[in-house]
């Protein structure tokens, strides 16, 4: 077999664990897998969506909006008491420690960051918040794109925004390598849980691929290097997922498209509305 290309469209704290995945999977698979991890983020889920990669991983709302393209394949399971084994993960809303809030409610006015529109964890999700109690665009003061959860983060510490919603897998892996973060930073509120972002394969990929790798990642515990892969990650496992799992994404992307940002402003890493259109595939 030719080599396997896996296109990830995580956060870049998560490189490391894909990294082994992917290594994990050419033992696996008995053949060679290669992370495409250089290439722009558009770039990488054009080859997804059009099969120049065969594998990859996405975000559930992601997942949603191409699913004509996309095939579900298995999602990882934390570990952790607030998992509680099941493949969900949550949005906490971080805001700086000194910031006078203990709630989302008290965020109003709140300069507020999300990392960019195809994000469910950071961008989506509170919308659906914002909608689901009676808000609008006008909740926040402002409402910056920054174009990833870490930048996110890097805007609340330096004073540029009040507060952001960030996956809490992403939040638990920049506090393991960062520890004295948590001295400047400090959770007002929990959305969620949400279905975990899936590892998916390309519609174009062949069925014996699809059903290899699923066999791979539900066989990973029980292989001494998957379980270094995992360890390191924090990951308990994969767990098999269907279509109908991310149904809630699907509800909250619909309750949260009330809400319009009335003062949305681009960070220096946001993609731009062309960015945007390039990314639009249209559908067969």
């Amino acid at each position: 077999m030719t080599e396997v290309l896996f296109a990830s469209l995580a956060a870049d704290n998560a490189a490391p664990f894909y990294r082994g995945l992917v290594q994990y999977l050419s033992a696996a698979l008995g053949t060679p897998v290669r992370l495409l991890d250089e290439a722009p983020w558009h770039e990488r889920k054009h080859a997804l969506h059009r099969g120049q990669a065969q594998l990859g991983v996405v975000c559930g709302l992601q997942y949603v909006g191409a699913e004509h393209a996309l095939g579900l394949l298995g999602a990882p399971v934390m570990r952790g008491l607030r998992y509680g084994g099941r493949a969900i993960y949550f949005s906490d809303v971080v805001v700086r420690r000194d910031l006078p809030a203990n709630s989302f409610e008290a965020l109003a006015g709140a300069r507020f960051a999300v990392n960019e529109p195809t994000s469910h964890s950071g961008y989506g999700i509170v919308r659906y918040a914002l909608a689901h109690h009676g808000y609008d665009g006008s909740f926040f003061g402002a409402v910056i794109e920054s174009g990833a959860h870490e930048r996110s983060l890097e805007l609340i510490l330096n004073g540029e925004a009040d507060a952001a919603a960030i996956d809490s897998t992403v939040l638990e892996t920049e506090l393991r390598g960062r520890p004295r973060l948590a001295e400047k930073l400090r959770v007002v509120a929990t959305l969620g849980p949400s279905p975990s972002p899936p590892l998916v394969a390309s519609r174009l990929a062949s069925t014996t691929l699809r059903a290899a790798v699923v066999d791979a990642l539900l066989r990973m515990p029980q292989d001494p290097f998957g379980v270094k892969v995992l360890e390191n990650a924090h990951v308990a496992g994969f767990a098999a997922v269907a279509d109908t799992d991310y149904e809630p994404i699907r509800e909250m992307a619909r309750v949260g498209e009330r809400v319009r940002w009335l003062r949305l402003q681009l960070g220096e890493d946001a993609l731009t509305e062309v960015d945007l259109a390039r990314q639009r595939l249209p559908r067969p």
